[in-house]
């Protein structure tokens, strides 16, 4: 089982994913400039970089490595991105069977390269049943699987308005929200036709229900 991270008291544990400790180990120390900087890097430390070790810079290993941090390369395996290893590796380390109730917040993992992004997006649909949330400086994404109505509760001071609905793979025959602005009932959504994108939060929840998996993305407040 994996040990409580030292990143603090809410994550079980906190992975970098190849070049995203270069981030964490050039941004922590700006954003909490009243302390020395070897202090906050060692308080906010990730438990294991992951991934083909072509993006981290090497004095960054070394530093989080003497640290205790684990590297785990895998500079072998070309045909899963880093964000892919990751899960996979807090899946595979995390107690019991049971995946349903793992959430996995991902830092950093929109803009930036286009195809970056979208090999990202990608691993939502390769973890369906594991809610796993993208989340940038203005927004956040996760999958809504067509297994289940799904219902979204808004949280209004960090969250919204705008919102949108995205087939990223499939089309969707039928999709019926509630709780938007523009509402969807039994519509059809697909690239080369319509696609919900600009909508507008209108209540605290959102009730979802389609007949293909989709995006869900909201914009953050700043």
């Amino acid at each position: 089982p994996l040990r409580p991270s030292p990143l603090g008291p809410r994550a079980q544990v906190r992975v970098c994913a190849d070049g995203g400790a270069n981030r964490v180990f050039d941004g922590m120390p700006e954003l909490l400039p009243g302390h020395a900087r070897d202090d906050v890097r060692s308080r906010y430390k990730p438990d294991v970089i992951k991934g083909d070790m072509d993006s981290v810079r090497p004095e960054v290993k070394e530093y989080y490595s003497n640290l205790g941090t684990k590297i785990a390369d895998q500079s072998h395996d070309q045909d899963t991105t880093d964000l892919h290893k990751c899960v996979a590796f807090i899946t595979d380390n995390s107690p019991g069977s049971d995946k349903s109730n793992l959430c996995i917040l991902v830092l950093g993992a929109l803009g930036g390269r286009f195809d970056h992004e979208m090999g990202n997006i990608n691993v939502l649909h390769l973890f369906p049943n594991i809610k796993i949330v993208l989340l940038s400086d203005d927004c956040l994404i996760f999958l809504l699987p067509r297994t289940h109505t799904h219902s979204i509760h808004i949280e209004r001071s960090v969250e919204g308005p705008h919102c949108g609905l995205i087939p990223v793979g499939t089309p969707s025959t039928s999709t019926t929200t509630t709780g938007l602005r523009w509402n969807l009932d039994n519509t059809h959504m697909s690239f080369g036709g319509l696609i919900s994108t600009s909508n507008i939060v209108d209540e605290d929840q959102v009730m979802v229900t389609s007949d293909s998996d989709l995006i869900w993305t909201i914009s953050l407040r700043h």
